[in-house]
C-alpha cells in the first residue's frame, strides 16, 4: 500500500519539488516499506521519536525537523539532521549554530513564517525575517529558504493568498541569500502549494493512512 501511494504521489507532482513523507508517530516498519520504495526523505516533528528512529534506520536517510524544536532538544538531532523546517526565533538559530560548531557541520535551516490566520500557529512575520537576514553571521548554519503552514480551513481563495504572500518573499530574496527551498504544502494543499512556487511539500497520511 505505502509502495502504491508513494508511487501514485510522485506521478502527480513535478520531478523538481522534494517530497517529504511525513512519517511522526509511524512504526519503523513502515518507514522501512517507503524506504525500501525509493523514498529517502523523512520528517518528524518530535526530536526524540526522530532521534530514536535515525538509530535504528539506514544511515542515508534524509531526516527533516517540521515540528515546533525547543532549543534544549537542538543537540539531540544537531549530529545527523538534513534539514530544519521550523527555525521561528533568532535565540533558536544561536542554538542550532552553536550545536554545529560543536559538531563540525554546518546545519541546513529553513525560516519558518507565519502566513496563517490561525493564533496557534508558530513562525516569523516578514519584519523578523529581514532583521535575522541583515544580521546573518552564522558558520554553522546555512538558511537555505522558507517553510509556511497555511491556515486550516476549506477556503481555498485565502490558502492560495497565504501560499503566494510566501512565494512573493522568497522570490525577492532567494537570489541574494543563494536559496533554493520553499516548503509549503502538506496532504490537504500541496497542490495548490506547488502551483505557488513551492520546491518542497510535506505528506503523511496520503502515503501512510491517516494517523491513529
Amino acid at each position: 500500500m505505502i509502495k502504491d501511494n508513494l508511487s501514485n504521489l510522485l506521478q502527480s507532482i513535478p520531478d523538481s519539488a522534494t517530497l517529504v513523507a511525513v512519517s511522526k508517530t509511524k512504526p519503523v516498519a513502515s518507514l522501512l516499506e517507503a524506504y525500501e520504495a525509493g523514498q529517502r526523505d523523512f520528517g518528524e516533528n518530535k526530536v526524540q521519536e526522530m532521534a530514536d528512529k535515525a538509530t535504528v534506520l539506514p544511515q542515508n536517510i534524509r531526516w527533516h525537523m517540521i515540528g515546533h524544536l525547543q532549543r534544549n532538544k537542538v543537540k539531540y538531532i544537531a549530529p545527523f539532521v538534513s534539514l530544519i523546517h521550523s527555525v521561528d526565533s533568532v535565540r533558536l538559530l544561536n542554538e542550532i549554530d552553536k550545536q554545529g560548531q560543536k559538531n563540525n557541520r554546518v546545519i541546513n535551516c529553513l525560516l519558518q513564517v507565519r502566513i496563517a490566520q490561525e493564533e496557534t500557529k508558530f513562525g516569523l512575520t516578514f519584519d523578523s525575517c529581514d532583521e535575522i537576514l541583515n544580521q546573518n553571521n552564522y558558520t554553522h548554519v546555512r538558511i537555505r529558504g522558507l517553510m509556511g503552514m497555511a491556515s486550516f480551513t476549506n477556503n481555498q481563495a485565502q490558502i492560495d493568498s497565504e501560499f503566494k504572500s510566501l512565494a512573493q518573499y522568497y522570490k525577492q530574496h532567494q537570489e541574494h541569500h543563494e536559496w533554493d527551498t520553499l516548503s509549503m504544502g502538506m496532504s490537504g494543499d500541496y497542490p495548490l502549494a506547488l502551483s505557488c512556487g513551492s520546491t518542497m511539500i510535506r505528506v503523511g497520511s496520503r502515503i501512510f493512512g491517516a494517523r491513529n
